[in-house]
């Protein structure tokens, strides 16, 4: 499934949370009133988990999946819902033989509701208050605290799922976007042949990668700012967008910003 969370107000964040956030959480409330917590990561990448609390997690960073994430997370969902207390999922299985048409996230939730994504500094969070990790779980949530990069979600209204990463050398805003892929070049090139790419002069853009058939473009950053002060020029730059975007229905790319336009289309990048 080229695009597995399209027509989901939540597509960016869950994008997100499946591709460069390390820890995180957020409430997921289904349509039949109930709710699961779904996570960037569960213990050894398992694609659901029912704490010995009772609490359902669903993971996004997987094992192993089919060709529809999305159907891939229902059937976690549906798993989790029936689950055990200490019942773990390591993968979702083969589809059901009696299941006419697979159920999908978009079965199981409110299309229009958000996410509130809670991120988390360690993994501590993957056992019930008091318990301590043993064993495999104990191996797993080491060698994953110890890759955590530091992550922050972006709060400026416009700037829904943009998140400040720090990677090492440097910091980035990796910022998921809704938009068909060539309109959204299209914006961006705009931008770039006026100069109000970069988000101020502490920035410059680094280029895109897809993920799950939409474009998440890159800035590079001044790695001795904090996430917060990012925020204001995220959501500035969120509105010079929002205006390419609406001006592309009216007015096509001239010359200088076709070329802009293939400049960028060439800057692929590939995550660290």
């Amino acid at each position: 499934m080229t695009r597995p969370f399209e027509g989901l107000a939540a597509e960016g964040d869950l994008v997100a949370l499946r591709e460069f956030v390390p820890s995180a959480t957020a409430k997921l409330p289904l349509r039949d009133g109930s709710e699961v917590t779904v996570a960037s990561v569960l213990p050894m990448a398992a694609a659901a988990v029912r704490r010995t609390d009772g609490q359902a997690f669903v993971g996004l960073q997987v094992q192993t999946r089919s060709g529809d994430l999305s159907r891939d997370l229902a059937r976690a969902i549906e798993w989790v819902q029936q689950a055990e207390q200490g019942a773990s999922l390591p993968v979702v299985g083969p589809e059901p033989a009696q299941a006419e048409v697979p159920t999908r996230l978009q079965d199981l939730i409110d299309p229009a509701a958000e996410l509130e994504v809670v991120l988390h500094e360690d993994f501590s969070w993957w056992l019930p208050e008091g318990t301590e990790a043993t064993g495999d779980v104990a191996l797993s949530l080491e060698r994953a605290n110890a890759a955590i990069m530091p992550t922050e979600r972006l709060s400026a209204e416009g700037a829904r799922s943009a998140y400040w990463v720090d990677p090492g050398e440097k910091a980035h805003l990796r910022w998921v976007r809704p938009e068909p892929e060539e309109k959204l070049l299209a914006a961006l090139a705009r931008l770039a042949a006026r100069g109000e790419l970069a988000l101020d002069e502490d920035s410059k853009f680094a280029g895109s990668f897809r993920a799950h058939g939409v474009l998440v473009p890159v800035w590079d950053l001044d790695r001795d700012k904090h996430p917060r002060e990012w925020n204001e020029p995220a959501a500035a730059l969120g509105e010079r967008l929002a205006e390419a975007l609406s001006s592309l229905d009216s007015t096509p790319l001239d010359a200088a910003e076709r070329r802009s336009r293939d400049g960028l289309r060439g800057r692929q990048i590939t995550l660290r």
